[in-house]
């Protein structure tokens, strides 16, 4: 009789040994008394041990015959339509050490970059791990990158193409065809639910470094056996319960018994939920053996493993200090040594190799990109007399950076110091500061001395005159387009101290003033005034006995934008020399300092400044290239070209606005072939090209003095004779100069504190005359009046004399009492 017919004929009993969960067989089957039915929720490793304890039973011939009626089962379960079956047919992926029912290989093409586009790779998905080669034969010994996908995220994307996505990087791939796209997908979240399933407290924190690959792989494969062995363990513990507490039952039921024809059946059913209670426990106390054999035998490796990487990161960590030390050393040595720049000595079999070399410039907005090319011979006979028309220019500045860069003893001519006290290293929790002021104004946001340097904005405004050399050479120039590259390296040197300068300048108190007396030295005088708080606004006007004139009204709109700060400084900077009567125009473009709550603080300029000559409209375009990862160009690269006021080309300047800027004369342009948009690019041969401006070395011990330059070290040198209202006897700043940080900070809010009370003061004015009737007055500055310029028509603050005269006289009474 079949077992159809079985269930068909006879009544189908559960027996009252087994759980809900396990089969149900014909009752026929349960005569032989010794047959016993294993539990359905026993997994195969389980199962052996269950068959361990049952052959130390003596029960071999009873398991051989239920495996039988469990493998006849199996091949009837549709007929019988049982969808509880007597133990798994699917075992865990974990069951097996190497490649798991998971594994699946084969060809896919991977995203690399924008160069190289899709490439082939060979990809093995294995124990929940998805790896790639680039071929098979490197699966021996390199592996090219391991994709965890407990954690990973599976979208779809187009035709063949999928995307995985695991820690903040995603990879997209692509299949050969529709088909093995679908079945890459099946597979990937399949081994995803497994491995979800196998590691369940998984730690993906990222503290420490990624692991080797086969490390990974043999960590990956110690989880998954201990989340299965755990597993059987909860298993076991489960079936211990529930046939003890049957044992327990038929135990008391066989106390309760009265007639004797009963007893026989009840103590058959007892013997058998007592032998199924010594199967578990068996399968239980070897599960558990297994569980702490195995715990015991990785742990002790874990420890190896996690001492091993401690000292790994605990030497990278001193190779890597020991590195930005030597940096440190080289840098400084480099910039400390002396630099030749001579052109004119080029051998004569080097002319070819100069010949070919070939300059590309960032095409500007507006104009053509255009390529430089070096004159060959027949631009020897011109060379000499540009060079005639500078040599005494260049002999002055060559002079004067052999005088700093020799330490000759010039600032120890005028007496000025040549050193501050080193700055201390306080520590300070940035991200509990700065992340309640996302998106405010950088002006109003309330910040310790923390984050500033000990000079003010006025001072720093100051500092832009650091290569006024380069101003008194341009006032002796004849050609306007030779004044105009002069003046293009003096507003690109102004950057030049900021690139270590990661520090803020304080804010200046309204009516705050700052006056440079270097008239003895440099020839000219200089006289800064804070006009407007909200927004910070300063006007500057400098005055050079050596022919020229320079003012600016400068306002600061900065930002705050959680990873990076960006300062726009708006306003016009006028430049004016007095023989010629040339009248030059620009503004500044947008710093940007970056990695403002993790890593180190840097600082970087962007943008386009056009210069204007506004007497005869001569031109200069510079452009700021601002950094990037994957551009080829040197950092810090600034590029420009001079113009006339008929559009034609006749300088090329080039540098880094860091460290040097040169220009090449232009003497031939032509028109060469299309570029990749279609546009036609000019090619400018020019002669080789000329040094205008080089940034002076940074004194000893820069690193502790703020990154001061030689002249930033002066400016808040204590003088006699200044206004009440200099920021030189602002007492914050000079507490931090001192080191004093604490003293200073709470010194900063006793003045912030007192500008508040004066603001409201002057609106409670402004108040109460508008009640009455009349016109408020607003804050008018004390040495700067708003005027039109009759050439540029821009309304601005210029400075309207009395300053240096009331210096002459100390008498300052009009000057208001703001520290």
């Amino acid at each position: 009789m079949s077992l159809r017919h079985m269930a068909d004929s006879e009544q189908s009993v559960r027996h009252p040994l087994f759980p809900p969960s396990s089969i149900s067989f014909p009752s026929h089957l349960w005569e032989a008394p010794p047959l016993l039915a294993v539990p359905a929720n026993l997994t195969p490793r389980l199962l052996d041990h269950a068959l361990n304890a049952l052959h130390a039973c003596g029960g071999a011939r009873v398991v051989r015959q239920v495996s039988g009626a469990c493998s006849a089962a199996f091949r009837q379960t549709a007929a019988l339509n049982m969808t509880e079956l007597v133990v798994r047919t699917l075992p865990s992926p974990s069951a097996a050490q190497g490649p798991g029912p998971d594994a699946y290989k084969g060809w896919l093409f991977k995203w690399t970059n924008y160069l190289k586009g899709y490439q082939r790779r060979w990809f093995v998905l294995s124990n929940g791990l998805l790896s790639y080669y680039r071929t098979q034969a490197e699966m021996a010994h390199t592996c090219r990158g391991t994709i965890t996908l407990a954690t990973v995220h599976i979208e779809m994307g187009d035709t063949c193409h999928f995307v995985l996505t695991s820690g903040g990087r995603s990879y997209h791939l692509k299949a050969y065809s529709e088909g093995e796209c679908q079945r890459w997908v099946s597979a990937l979240q399949q081994a995803k639910a497994n491995a979800t399933q196998m590691m369940p407290h998984s730690d993906d924190s990222g503290d420490e470094g990624p692991l080797a690959q086969p490390d990974r792989a043999l960590i990956q494969g110690a989880l998954k056996t201990l989340a299965s062995k755990l597993e059987d363990l909860n298993t076991c513990n489960e079936l211990i319960g529930k046939h003890g507490a049957a044992l327990q039952r038929s135990l008391s039921e066989l106390e309760d018994l009265r007639a004797a024809s009963d007893g026989v059946d009840k103590l058959k059913t007892v013997n058998e939920r007592a032998t199924l209670f010594r199967i578990t426990s068996n399968a239980m106390i070897n599960a558990c053996q297994d569980f702490v054999d195995l715990a015991e035998a990785h742990s002790r490796r874990w420890q190896r493993a996690l001492q091993y990487e401690r000292e790994q990161r605990h030497h990278l960590e001193e190779t890597i200090e020991q590195l930005a030390k030597q940096h440190n050393s080289l840098e400084r040595a480099w910039r400390e040594s002396p630099s030749t720049h001579n052109s004119e000595g080029t051998p004569e079999g080097e002319s070819s190799e100069e010949n070919e070399d070939i300059e590309f410039f960032d095409a500007m907005e507006d104009s053509p990109a255009f390529i430089t090319v070096p004159a060959g011979d027949h631009s020897q006979h011109s060379r000499g007399s540009l060079s005639s028309n500078w040599s005494q220019d260049d002999n002055v500045s060559l002079a004067f950076s052999l005088c700093l860069q020799e330490g000759s003893g010039c600032y120890l001519r005028r007496g000025r110091r040549r050193r501050i006290p080193d700055k201390p290293n306080y520590s300070l929790n940035l991200w509990s500061i700065m992340k309640n002021c996302i998106g405010k104004e950088l002006s109003k946001i309330p910040m310790p001395v923390n984050f500033n340097e000990p000079l003010s904005m006025l001072q720093r405004l100051t500092e832009d005159l650091e290569y006024s050399e380069l101003l008194d050479r341009a006032a002796r120039c004849d050609s306007s387009l030779e004044q105009m590259c002069l003046v293009a390296a003096f507003s690109v040197s102004s950057y030049s101290t900021t690139v270590h300068r990661t520090g803020k300048p304080f804010n200046p108190l309204l009516g705050e003033t700052y006056e440079l007396d270097r008239v003895e030295e440099y020839g000219y005088r200089s006289i800064c005034e804070q006009i407007s708080h909200h927004p910070p606004a300063a006007a500057h006007h400098v005055i050079s006995q050596r022919g020229w004139t320079l003012w600016q009204e400068i306002t600061i709109d900065s930002k705050f934008r959680g990873k990076y700060i960006s300062i726009m400084p708006l306003g016009n900077i006028h430049l004016k020399f007095h023989a010629s009567g040339n009248h030059y125009v620009w503004s500044k473009v947008t710093s940007t300092v970056h990695n403002i709550i993790v890593g180190k603080l840097w600082i970087d300029q962007s943008g386009d400044i056009i210069i204007m000559n506004h007497r005869n409209k001569d031109k200069c375009h510079l452009k700021f290239s601002p950094y990037s990862y994957f551009s080829r160009d040197v950092p810090r690269k600034v590029t420009g070209v001079v113009m006339d006021s008929e559009g034609c080309a006749h300088y090329i300047l080039s540098g880094t606005w860091d460290d040097k800027m040169e220009s090449a004369k232009i003497i031939e342009s032509s028109h060469g072939s299309g570029g990749s948009e279609g546009k036609q690019k000019t090619v400018y041969q020019t002669l080789p090209p000329k040094l205008l401006w080089k940034k002076y070395p940074l004194p000893e011990n820069a690193e502790n003095m703020h990154y001061f330059s030689s002249l930033a070290l002066t400016l808040n040198e204590p003088e006699d004779g200044v206004a009440p209202t200099d920021s030189r006897l602002r007492p914050d700043q000079r507490l931090m100069e001192a080191g004093l940080w604490d003293e200073a900070n709470a010194e900063k809010q006793i003045l912030e504190e007192r500008q508040r009370l004066e603001r409201r003061k002057r609106e409670a004015q402004a108040n109460l005359a508008l009640e009455e009737g009349k016109e408020a007055e607003s804050y008018q500055p004390l040495w700067f009046d708003k005027r039109t310029d009759t050439e540029s028509g821009e309304s601005s603050y210029v400075y309207k004399g009395g300053y240096w005269e009331a210096k002459d006289r100390q008498d300052w009474s009009q000057c208001p009492a703001i520290f």
